[in-house]
Formats: structure tokens, C-alpha cells, sequence
């Protein structure tokens, strides 16, 4: 394994901090991710496509239209899942021609699909709507690949199953839930906020602990309480990073950015 220079990493760590994707050449960790130091922030440079459409296409569109949209990418995903050369749909992390691709369709149907059901679903009440959606989400992920290298559109077919169908039904369930009493409504807020931040902070340092494992060769005994102090830290700097930092910033830009309607 090659060393990483201080300048490769320098140059790594202001692009990550910029959000400026890197190049498969400037990439230092050996794996293609356009974010290496922090993997997850794919998704922002997406989001912020997606913000862009939505700003000058998305919204403007009628429900028929958006819903034709939506599905054109559904199918198009699908395609790629089911026939592309992954037999999958987790890209979009590197900037390689199958991610670029896979992940604009994987924003061209996401994106839309919840406009399009923030206008048409109409939610009603189920009961115990966060355990299923949970217990579902669980079950889904736990589902090992399908099909191995021979049959990859045996995966993509589940992975299809699940964009089109399980998850859309599960945003459905979980709308129609309601909180039963003042000590839930305050979990699952807390619950909502800490989400994005934890998304955007736990990635870093699970690297290094997977580094601290491998390179002391530890069992898992070994490494269980190096393991829970990452969860921990994790959510306590997730908890720092909201209140801190992103719902400052929030209301700095709504109060000075946003006009108030006369």
C-alpha cells in the first residue's frame, strides 16, 4: 500500500471542507469516493442538484407531469439495477461514469417521488406506525445480495422491489404515525434532528476505528468498547454539531436571506 502524502491529504481535507468532489487521481484512501475523508457527503452535491431543480423545474411541474417523471426514473433506476454492471443501486459516491450516472437517476426518481407524495398521499392514522416502518427497514436491510456475480439482476430486482415499492410504502407509514404523549413527540423530534448531523459526522471515525482494529489485529472483544465509544462520541458530536452549529446557521439565513411576506 502506497503512502498518502501531507500534501495529497491537505489538498484532500480543502476539497472535502469545500465541497468540491475529487477526481478518481486525487482520491487518497484507495476506494474512489469523490469525499474520501468523509464518504457520505456524496449525497449533498446530489441534494444540491436536486435544490436546483427543484427551484426552477420540480415545483413548477402539474402532478400529472411530475408524477410521468417520476415514473420515467423509476424505470430507468430499474434498468440500471436490474441490467447495469453492478446489479445494484448503491452509487453515486465516486466520480466514475457508472456512479454519475446511477446516482443522477437515483435523484431524478428519489428527489421527485417524495414531491410527488408530499402532494397526492393523504396520511391516516396507523397504529404503531414506527415499529412497522422500523421492523420493516430492518428486515429489508438485512436481506443479504442476491444472486452473486452470475445473477446480477436477480439483486437488482430486489434492490427495484424495494426503491419502487417497500420504501415509498414505508415514508407512507411512517407520515401516518402520531405520537401518544409529550415524552415521544420529544424522542422522535430528537430523533429527526439528530438524523442528517450523525449521517454527516460518524463516517471519519469509523475509519479510524476500523484502521485502530485492523492494524492491532484486535478480536471483537477486544474492540467492543472502542466500538460503543464510537456510537457515543458519535452521537454526542452529531448532538454538538445541531445545536451548535447547523440550527445557528438555519436561522442566521432565514432571518437575513429569506423575505418576510408583507
Amino acid at each position: 500500500m502506497s503512502k498518502i502524502t501531507a500534501g495529497a491529504l491537505a489538498a484532500a481535507t480543502l476539497m472535502n471542507a469545500l465541497l468540491i468532489p475529487a477526481p478518481v487521481g486525487m482520491e487518497v484512501r484507495g476506494v474512489g469516493e469523490m469525499y474520501p475523508l468523509n464518504g457520505p457527503s456524496w449525497s449533498l452535491l446530489f441534494e444540491y442538484i436536486g435544490n436546483i431543480l427543484y427551484a426552477f423545474v420540480l415545483r413548477l411541474l402539474p402532478t400529472k407531469a411530475l408524477g410521468t417523471l417520476v415514473a420515467a426514473a423509476g424505470c430507468a433506476l430499474a434498468a440500471f439495477a436490474m441490467w447495469g454492471p453492478l446489479g445494484d443501486v448503491c452509487v453515486g459516491f465516486s466520480m466514475t461514469g457508472d456512479n454519475i450516472v446511477g446516482g443522477m437517476l437515483r435523484l431524478l426518481y428519489a428527489f421527485p417521488m417524495g414531491l410527488l407524495l408530499s402532494r397526492v398521499f393523504r396520511p391516516r392514522h396507523v397504529r404503531g406506525a414506527f415499529w412497522i416502518g422500523a421492523a420493516a427497514i430492518v428486515a429489508l436491510s438485512a436481506v443479504p445480495r442476491i444472486g452473486g456475480s452470475e445473477h446480477l439482476w436477480m439483486n437488482g430486482l430486489y434492490d427495484t422491489l424495494c426503491f419502487l415499492v417497500a420504501f415509498p410504502l414505508i415514508v407512507c407509514i411512517g407520515a401516518s404515525g402520531r405520537t401518544t404523549d409529550a415524552v415521544t413527540t420529544r424522542i422522535c423530534k430528537f430523533l429527526g434532528d439528530i438524523s442528517y448531523p450523525l449521517y454527516m459526522v460518524h463516517y471519519p471515525f469509523i475509519c479510524l476505528y476500523y484502521a485502530w482494529v485492523k492494524n492491532n489485529d484486535l478480536t471483537f472483544g477486544e474492540s467492543f468498547p472502542g466500538a460503543a465509544a464510537l456510537v457515543v462520541g458519535s452521537l454526542v458530536l452529531a448532538y454538538a454539531a445541531l445545536r451548535l452549529y447547523d440550527e445557528p446557521v438555519r436561522r442566521f439565513l432565514t432571518r437575513h436571506m429569506l423575505r418576510r411576506k408583507a
